[in-house]
């Protein structure tokens, strides 16, 4: 019963986050007169729908994904469905294409902002504070020196502002050699140069420091907006540095996470409560929205780039062109899905 529960929440989840990335682009494509063939939810064969005015309104029978067509996507179908020249994406200013593109991801973060605004609202936010609340005892951080109630202030050079930060750059730091930790203790700042032990969980090899993070809960609206910009930000710069690591080589292919691995995450989100569903779902919607403005064929960013290119050129370029680079990309894309799925199921497994 929990596998049909986990999966229909799974699919409730991305439904949501699809359909308010797709609505993004589709509301801003009907505010600036471009035809609309089709909105979906789901991929593959329809199962139900409607139409209204010029739009079809489809349910898919694949529940991953959907889509917002577009005049302008498929030069050949708009030639034999007779669509106006006026009414093409290609044939928009470059604002009106740049904002089409762009509201797909924005509506993520909207999404996004709105949902933590809730959590900290309803069950109340967290101070995030970068501050050590308690050490393992015989851990790395604890056989150098740092102590309850220490204030990190940077690791490797890297300064550290909330508690998140805290985590993600002790989590990316070299495992085999000793890391700068700079505290703050008692208004004086001190050094502390720590490797951390190896240790093993579940039968693998993994590095651990020994810091306990706990955050003090915060109530009221005031902190509610406080709490909000801290971890929006916070997930932003975790998107960054991920993304920039993954380009550098420095995580790889198979550290990535597809569906089936947020199908797990859910799993264990819904164990954790409302508040952690709903924090799953926000931290997915600012993925959805980062990922979709990286300057990448098939992607809304990869758009965006062609734009810039048209301004920097002069010209645009062709939608021919265009076109079949994008298609190139998309099929790219699906193949390094496939591999970061079979990736998920092997871990599942393991």
């Amino acid at each position: 019963m929990s596998i049909i529960i986990n999966l229909l929440l799974f699919i409730l989840i991305l439904g949501v986050i699809v359909f308010v990335h797709e609505f993004g682009h589709f509301i801003l494509a009907k505010m600036n007169g471009v035809y609309v063939y089709e909105f979906a939810l789901g991929m593959g064969p329809k199962i139900c729908g409607f139409k209204k005015g010029d739009t079809e309104y489809n349910l898919r029978a694949v529940p991953i994904g959907g889509f917002c067509q577009l005049a302008g996507e498929d030069l050949d179908g708009d030639d034999e469905k007779k669509i106006p020249k006026e009414m093409r994406l290609q044939n928009k200013k470059a604002w009106q294409r740049f904002l089409i593109m762009l509201f797909g991801p924005m509506n993520n973060f909207i999404l996004a902002v709105i949902l933590l605004f809730l959590i900290a609202a309803i069950w109340g936010g967290t101070t995030m504070n970068p501050i050590v609340s308690g050490v393992e005892k015989g851990s790395a951080i604890y056989d150098a020196g740092i102590k309850k109630g220490d204030k990190v202030i940077s690791i490797n050079g890297k300064k550290i502002e909330t508690s998140d930060d805290l985590t993600l750059y002790l989590a990316i730091a070299p495992t085999s050699k000793k890391n700068k930790i700079v505290v703050s203790r008692d208004n004086q700042e001190i050094t502390f140069r720590v490797k951390p032990k190896k240790v093993k969980i579940d039968g693998k090899d993994s590095y651990k420091y020994g810091v306990i993070i706990k955050q003090k809960k915060t109530k009221g609206l005031g902190n509610a907006f406080v709490y909000t910009f801290k971890k929006t930000k916070s997930i932003f710069k975790q998107m960054f540095i991920t993304v920039g690591y993954l380009f550098t080589g420095r995580i790889h292919l198979n550290q990535l996470s597809g569906p089936v691995g947020i199908y797990s995450v859910v799993g264990q989100q819904r164990t954790a409560g409302l508040a952690s569903i709903i924090y799953l779902t926000a931290f997915l919607s600012i993925n959805v929205g980062f990922i979709n403005l990286l300057p990448i064929p098939a992607f809304d960013g990869g758009h965006i780039l062609f734009i810039i290119i048209e301004k920097i050129k002069g010209s645009p370029v062709k939608p021919e062109l265009e076109n079949k680079i994008h298609s190139i990309f998309l099929i790219l894309l699906m193949l390094l899905m496939l591999v970061i799925t079979f990736n998920d199921i092997i871990r599942m497994f393991n």
